[in-house]
């Protein structure tokens, strides 16, 4: 399962930040003209949302499993949680728990 979850944090890096490029490419960086873009609509807000809500949830999860582990390590994820998003993060931080002794 390691190289999976490792597939999918790459898959989960690659694919979104190739939208995101896209819409800079088109539309300058502009970061809140893309946050304005992600809530056109009732339903790209509820994805937001959705989203936000599982990136919270994924990080109180990392702290708690980083903390009681001690393996620091494993709060890479929160950064690429919040930088890339929960499809890079969450496979990220399954992935630095495969090596847990």
């Amino acid at each position: 399962m390691r190289w999976l979850w490792l597939a999918l944090a790459v898959w989960g890096t690659i694919h979104p930040m190739s939208w995101f490029v896209a819409w800079f490419r088109d539309n300058g960086v502009d970061l809140m003209g893309m946050v304005d873009a992600w809530h056109a609509n009732a339903a790209s807000s509820g994805l937001v949302w959705d989203l936000t809500i599982a990136a919270v949830t994924l990080t109180i999860w990392v702290l708690v499993e980083a903390i009681r582990a001690r393996r620091w390590v494993e709060l890479l994820a929160i950064p690429a949680t919040f930088g890339i998003g929960v499809s890079c993060g969450l496979p990220l931080f399954l992935f630095l728990r495969t090596f847990r002794n």
